[in-house]
């Protein structure tokens, strides 16, 4: 299943400042397919705790952003149009997270950003 995150409403850092995020929930990882404003790795793991979803960096596994109630473990996952605050790390920013698109394919991408990849 891989999932697309819109961020966005990071007034303290730009009223302007926004990301999409790319979400493989099986490979738990995550990349940043867009972005403006707003300082993110390009890729990285995904974490979870207490409710949250943590984008980590992708070689120390840091935190860099957490998604509160963003649920990957549950049996249907997330759903599109579902919302829920933001907390960039580094720079203390709180925003807003919402599932632009929910593909439930298991189709292999045609180029892979992860560097970690066999095949990158």
């Amino acid at each position: 299943m891989r999932i697309t995150i819109h961020l966005s409403t990071f007034d303290d850092l730009n009223p302007c400042a926004y990301a999409i995020v790319w979400i493989d929930r099986d490979a738990r990882k995550w990349s940043r397919e867009s972005h403006f404003g707003v300082d993110l790795p390009q890729w990285g793991g995904l974490d979870t705790h207490s409710g949250a979803t943590r984008l980590c960096g992708p070689h120390d596994g840091h935190a860099v952003c957490e998604l509160s109630g963003f649920d990957l473990e549950g049996a249907d996952g997330p759903f599109e149009g579902e919302t829920g605050a933001a907390r960039l790390c580094r720079e203390d920013a709180r925003g807003h997270w919402y599932v632009q698109c929910v593909d439930t394919e298991t189709t292999p991408p045609e180029h892979s950003v992860f560097a970690d990849d066999e095949n990158a």
